[in-house]
């Protein structure tokens, strides 16, 4: 009771100084976003940056709005509970990073702007495949929608659990603070505003993922971590707990590690990093940020599945069950910080890094679910002829309603953000990732292909994960494979075989094609 009574009192000092931390942070967040809105002159602007950004901030922007809350709560999480094996999620992630970095990023750059300039992913297929009926146009742009209305609900379900679990705020207040300053500098300053936002979060994640579980892994003692494992109840001791072929429930199948594996699939088709890509300024500055993402995402990949292992141990005796295992970092951050060392203002800091984590994936999702909106959609499909200002006041609306959309889609305090994400993860990925890949390598791509994966990649998905097939469960559920491995090699399929048995591509296309191949006629 006493020691209870004295943890109390230490976080009852420290929660002031915590404040004082995420009031800063959140502050700063909103001026970077009022002075990028000053450089917004156009829609080139407010969705590529007008196509300036230099190395470091690309590569950073990059990755961290592609590891949203769980970087630093799904997978420590999934970690702590499951044990080690659960990190051949990170193995497949860091695959598919580098396979992005290495032969999608040049090319793709080099195709938006040959096709057209465009600014977004929609726009680059119409573009690529020369789509006079803005068919995909229409298909890729309410796919981003309604997939990324998912993904933006798990990075606020993300913020309100923060929330909620340092200052026992009722999450849906909680949840309410974290989308309202998400959407006041994504509102303001547009991409620019994004990735210089996401440029500083990615370099705070990055320092808290390091810090924080080497300084806990110090207190436990270097060699004591198997002790403190065969202690925590893991079944099957330390040995199970640090196999990454069995965990609590046994070895894992063959089924179980490509499905995890399969992650890495999705990189080719995300939109909102696949637009980083779009928006460096040159291909110098492309080379140079390929070594600074791919050594950022190893580190932190790397470290938030040793998050999972020395928090366990760490907390020890305090177990986390029923859903608080996402948690796992926070209360490491406020352990270690507040009790161990007694500076409760690094605590607060450290916690903005998983705020920054959070924040670095909603600002990009609802970015590139207005840039479909208003760009694709209205401009595109609806043929309005909008001007530049017109389109950028339905821009902001759209991001206004995205959030809300998302926000109700978030009230449920038992979402699970792997589970969210994992969601969204499979649809972007199988949706546009085949397409994205035979766009930018196989000449002989046509626009009936590209229809048929896009919609048979997000219908797999949709089939495989939502809908009760097999005896009440879904397919997902009944075979326990990732709906990624299996919307993915659809889609392609359905890429191959709809572009050989419809006409080949008209001359002009496969002009364009070998231009990008051979670097000729790029402009920028």
């Amino acid at each position: 009771m006493a020691s209870y009574l004295k943890g109390e009192k230490i976080m009852t000092n420290s929660i002031g100084w915590i404040i004082v931390a995420f009031v800063m942070y959140m502050l700063l967040m909103v001026i970077v976003g009022a002075i990028c809105a000053r450089q917004n002159n156009d829609s080139e602007d407010y969705f590529l940056g007008g196509r300036k950004l230099n190395g470091f901030v690309a590569a950073l922007s990059a990755q961290a709005s592609d590891m949203s809350g769980w970087l630093l709560m799904g997978l420590p999480g999934s970690v702590y509970a499951l044990g080690t094996g659960q990190s051949w999620i990170a193995v497949g992630l860091f695959l598919g990073t580098v396979f992005n970095w290495l032969f999608i990023s040049k090319r793709l750059r080099r195709y938006t702007i040959r096709a057209g300039n465009a600014l977004t992913l929609p726009t680059y297929f119409e573009n690529r495949f020369h789509d006079k009926k803005r068919v995909l146009l229409f298909v890729s742009s309410v796919t981003i929608v309604i997939f990324f209305l998912v993904y933006t609900a798990s990075a606020l379900a993300a913020g309100g659990k923060l929330f909620n679990s340092v200052f026992g705020v009722d999450y849906r207040i909680a949840l309410t603070i974290g989308a309202g300053v998400i959407l006041i500098y994504t509102f303001m300053g547009g991409f620019l505003a994004v990735c210089v936002t996401d440029f500083i979060q990615g370099t705070l994640m990055l320092v808290a993922l390091l810090a924080v579980p080497l300084l806990a892994w110090n207190i436990i003692g270097f060699g004591n971590v198997s002790e403190v494992l065969n202690q925590s109840g893991f079944v099957g001791g330390a040995d199970a707990f640090l196999s990454m072929t069995s965990d609590a429930n046994g070895t894992y199948s063959a089924v179980d590690i490509i499905s995890q594996l399969a992650w890495g699939l999705g990189y080719c088709g995300m939109p909102h990093i696949l637009v980083r890509f779009m928006a460096v300024k040159d291909e110098k500055e492309l080379k140079k940020s390929k070594g600074i993402a791919i050594g950022w995402v190893a580190l932190s990949l790397g470290f938030a599945c040793i998050i999972g292992v020395v928090g366990r141990a760490f907390l020890y005796p305090e177990i986390l069950t029923d859903g608080a295992e996402e948690k796992v970092f926070i209360e490491m951050i406020i352990k270690l910080f507040t009790e161990s060392f007694g500076v409760p203002l690094i605590a607060g800091i450290f916690l903005c890094g998983i705020l920054a984590a959070i924040m670095s994936t909603a600002d990009s999702q609802l970015l590139v679910s207005a840039s479909s909106v208003s760009e694709d959609i209205v401009n595109g499909v609806m043929n309005k002829k909008a001007d530049s200002k017109t389109t950028l006041l339905i821009s902001h609306i759209t991001v206004f309603v995205i959030a809300i959309l998302a926000y109700l889609i978030a009230l449920n305090p038992n979402s699970s953000i792997m589970g969210l994400v994992s969601n969204a993860w499979a649809g972007l990925g199988s949706a546009f990732g085949p397409i994205v890949l035979m766009s930018l390598f196989w000449k002989r791509t046509n626009f009936t292909g590209a229809v048929a994966g896009i919609v048979s990649g997000a219908l797999t998905v949709i089939v495989w994960d939502y809908i009760p097939l097999v005896s009440g469960q879904t397919l997902g559920g009944a075979t326990g494979l990732y709906s990624l491995a299996v919307g993915f090699f659809i889609s392609l399929a359905a890429i191959v075989i709809g572009s050989l048995v419809t006409p080949a591509p008209s001359a002009e296309m496969l002009e364009e094609f070998d231009d990008v191949v051979n670097n000729r006629n790029i402009a920028g």
